[in-house]
C-alpha cells in the first residue's frame, strides 16, 4: 500500500508540475495575444460547416437583432438577412472580413439560386419585430460638426469676443434609444428615443474678477432635452426631432458683471434632417426647422436651417486589430431666419478610435473654427468666432 501511496503521490507532483508549466506557458503567451492567436487551431482548419458556426456565432454576439445569416464555403463567406440600413450592413461585412481565416465575404439578397434547399432554412429564419433599449449604434448619427450635438466633451476655446479669450467648454450628453422597429415603412429601421445635453463655459482669464478666489468664471450653461424618432434605409437616414433648449447665466458672471440685465433664453422648435451617406467616406444632411415658441424675453423668428457634410478617409486598424481610427473633416453651416440668414459657420477636423468600423462609440480629438454668431445662452444673437482644441465621446 506505501508503494502504491508513494507512487501516485510521484505521479501526482509530476502532473502538477506539468500543469504548472503549462499555466506558466499560458500567462506567458498571454502577454503577447493577439486576435489570430485568440482562435483555436481548429478553427483555420476545420471544415466549412465548423467556421459557419464560429462566424455566426460571433455575428450574432455583435448583432443579434438583425438576425443576419452566414453562410460559408471554402472560407468564402456569404452574408443574408442583412440589415437595410447601408452604414449597419458595411459594418457587419468589415466585421466579418476581420476574422482570420475568412478569404472573402459576399452580401447577399436572400441566398444564392444554387442553395434553393437552403432557402427555408435561411430566408424564412424566424425575425424578430423590435428591439429594446439598442445599444451598438444610432440610425441617424450625431452631427460631429454641429456645436449642440448631444455628446459628452471637455476643449479649450481661444479667441471667443463674447465669453472670452481663454475659455473652457464643457458638455453632459447622450442619446438614450427607447425602441427599435425592424423591418418597417418599406424595409428600414424606426426608432424612438430621448436625447438630453448640459453645455457650459468658463471664462479662464475674466475682467474684471470680483468673486473671491475664482479662477474661473461661468458664463453660461445650456439645458437640452428632445425626442427624435429616427429611421433609416439604405444611405439614406432622417431624424424628426422635438426639443426644449434654454440657456442660464453663470453666478460668476452676474458677479463681475452688476449691470448685466438676465434673459431668459428658452426655445421649443421642430426640426426635421436628411442624411444622404454618398460613399462609405462622405455623408451630407440637410435639416430645416421651426422655433414654435420662444420666451418673450428673448424672441427668435420661426425658421432657420442646417447643412453640411462630413468626410472620413485614411481608416486603419491597430494596437492587434483591436481599435480601428480614421481621420474626419467636418462642416456645419446654419442660416436663421432672426439673424438674417446670415451664414454661420462650424468647422472640425480631427481623428476618431472606435472598436468597430463604422459603428458604436467614438472617441474624437479634433480642432475647429468657429465663424458667426455665439450659440450661448443670451448671447445667441452676437457675433463671434473663435478656434477651438477638443476631445469628445460618443457616436
Amino acid at each position: 500500500m506505501r508503494a502504491i501511496s508513494c507512487s501516485a503521490l510521484a505521479f501526482c507532483m509530476l502532473l502538477g508540475t506539468e500543469l504548472c508549466a503549462e499555466e506558466t506557458a499560458s500567462a506567458e503567451v498571454a502577454v503577447v495575444l493577439t486576435r489570430t492567436d485568440s482562435i483555436p487551431d481548429e478553427v483555420h482548419k476545420a471544415t466549412d460547416p465548423y467556421f459557419e458556426g464560429y462566424i455566426q456565432a460571433l455575428v450574432d454576439m455583435h448583432y443579434a437583432e438583425y438576425r443576419v445569416v452566414v453562410i460559408v464555403k471554402n472560407k468564402s463567406v456569404w452574408l443574408a438577412n442583412m440589415p437595410s440600413n447601408k452604414m449597419l450592413s458595411n459594418s457587419i461585412a468589415s466585421f466579418v472580413r476581420d476574422v482570420p481565416g475568412v478569404e472573402n465575404v459576399h452580401v447577399l439578397n436572400g441566398v444564392a439560386p444554387e442553395d434553393e434547399e437552403l432557402r427555408d432554412k435561411y430566408v424564412k429564419r424566424p425575425q424578430i419585430s423590435g428591439i429594446w433599449f439598442p445599444q451598438m449604434t444610432e440610425l441617424f448619427l450625431p452631427i460631429i460638426a454641429d456645436p449642440r450635438a448631444a455628446t459628452y466633451s471637455l476643449g479649450w476655446r481661444s479667441g471667443d469676443r463674447v465669453c472670452g479669450n481663454k475659455c473652457i467648454g464643457v458638455s453632459l450628453g447622450d442619446d438614450f434609444p427607447v425602441y427599435r422597429w425592424l423591418d418597417v415603412l418599406g424595409g428600414g429601421d424606426l426608432q424612438i428615443g430621448i436625447e438630453a445635453g448640459i453645455w457650459s463655459v468658463f471664462n479662464m482669464d475674466p475682467h474684471p474678477n470680483l468673486v473671491a478666489g475664482s479662477a474661473a468664471e461661468l458664463i453660461n450653461t445650456d439645458f437640452y432635452v428632445g425626442i427624435p424618432i429616427t429611421y433609416a434605409l439604405g444611405p439614406w437616414s432622417c431624424r424628426l426631432r422635438c426639443f426644449h433648449i434654454s440657456g442660464h447665466l453663470g453666478d460668476e458672471y452676474m458677479i463681475d458683471h452688476p449691470n448685466v440685465v438676465r434673459l431668459n433664453p428658452s426655445i421649443e422648435a421642430v426640426d426635421f434632417f436628411v442624411s444622404y451617406q454618398a460613399t462609405e467616406a462622405i455623408r451630407l444632411y440637410v435639416g430645416p426647422g421651426v422655433y414654435v415658441h420662444s420666451d418673450p424675453t428673448f424672441k427668435w423668428k420661426p425658421l432657420y436651417i442646417e447643412y453640411g457634410t462630413e468626410a472620413r478617409f485614411l481608416g486603419s486598424k491597430f494596437l492587434k486589430q483591436r481599435l480601428y481610427g480614421t481621420c474626419f473633416i467636418a462642416i456645419l453651416w446654419r442660416n436663421l431666419e432672426q439673424l438674417d440668414y446670415n451664414f454661420d459657420g462650424t468647422y472640425r477636423m480631427g481623428y476618431e478610435f472606435s472598436k468597430l468600423q463604422g459603428i458604436g462609440r467614438k472617441f474624437r480629438l479634433y480642432v475647429g473654427y468657429h465663424h458667426g454668431y455665439s450659440l450661448e445662452g443670451q448671447f445667441a444673437k452676437e457675433r463671434t468666432h473663435y478656434f477651438e482644441y477638443n476631445m469628445n465621446y460618443g457616436f
